[in-house]
Order: structure tokens, then C-alpha cells, then sequence
């Protein structure tokens, strides 16, 4: 199941200087919080965005208790390139348990409409794994 979407978009640029982002050139928190705001919208209740090293995520609890994160970033240093992916968050100690990514299908369904609704979204490319370019056109 294609879990990872890259697109283009000009929409989430960021409004604060660099200095001011978790890391230099390292964006996502607009398009972290938009993303929440649009899932909630679909019905799909997440957490407010947090920021990591490497962008920002939003977590997604499903009815079972499985926990996803939704994970957003810019690519290769860009305002205008943006990555999401989902990533199942063990209950466990050493990465054991870890939920099946088809658990978390509502929330990639959502996903999937909310960047196709967006006009001032572009070039969208989904594929199963972050880094891997095996691109499909939306999820299976």
C-alpha cells in the first residue's frame, strides 16, 4: 500500500525566517498544521502538529489504539517540494508490534482527497516507502 505522497505546492512556504525553523531550511510546521485542520474536516482526529530534526509529524490514534504518525517535511531544501508519510509507531520496546500500515487506511484515504481537492497542489506521486521512487498515482 502506497504510504509516502511527494507533491508541489507553493501553499506552504513558510511565513518565518530560517532562524526561526527546528532546523535550517528544514520546513513542514505550515503544512503540518493545515493537514490537521483539513483531516479534522474529513473527520479524521489527530493530534496538533510536533516538531522533530527533520520536519514536523501530527499522530493519528486508530479505534484498536494503533498509532500512526503523519510525518511532513520540504524536499531537497525547497519552500515549494513537500513530503508526507505515514509511519506506525510500536507499542513496544525495540521496534516490535508495529501496526500494519493498512490499519491506518481512513487516514491515508483523507490524506489522498484533501491534497486532490487542493488546486494549489501539484505533481502528486505516491509510492510505499519514503526515498524509494517506485511512484504510483494515488494509494492502492
Amino acid at each position: 500500500m502506497q504510504s509516502t505522497v511527494e507533491f508541489d505546492s507553493e501553499l506552504f512556504s513558510p511565513y518565518l525566517p530560517d532562524e526561526s525553523q527546528v532546523n535550517p531550511h528544514c520546513y513542514g510546521a505550515e503544512l503540518a498544521y493545515w493537514l490537521s485542520r483539513k483531516l479534522a474536516d474529513h473527520g479524521i482526529v489527530t493530534s496538533y502538529p510536533n516538531a522533530e530534526d527533520w520536519g514536523w509529524f501530527i499522530e493519528y490514534l486508530t479505534e484498536s489504539g494503533d498509532e500512526f504518525w503523519l510525518c511532513c517535511s520540504n524536499r531537497n531544501s525547497s519552500a515549494k517540494q513537500w513530503q508526507c508519510f505515514i509511519e506506525a509507531k510500536t507499542k513496544r520496546l525495540f521496534g516490535r508490534n508495529k501496526p500494519k500500515i493498512e490499519c491506518a487506511k481512513s487516514l491515508l484515504k483523507a490524506l489522498c482527497c484533501i491534497l486532490e481537492e487542493e488546486q494549489e497542489v501539484k505533481n502528486i506521486r505516491w509510492c510505499k516507502e519514503p526515498w524509494i521512487t517506485d511512484w504510483a498515482n494515488r494509494p492502492e
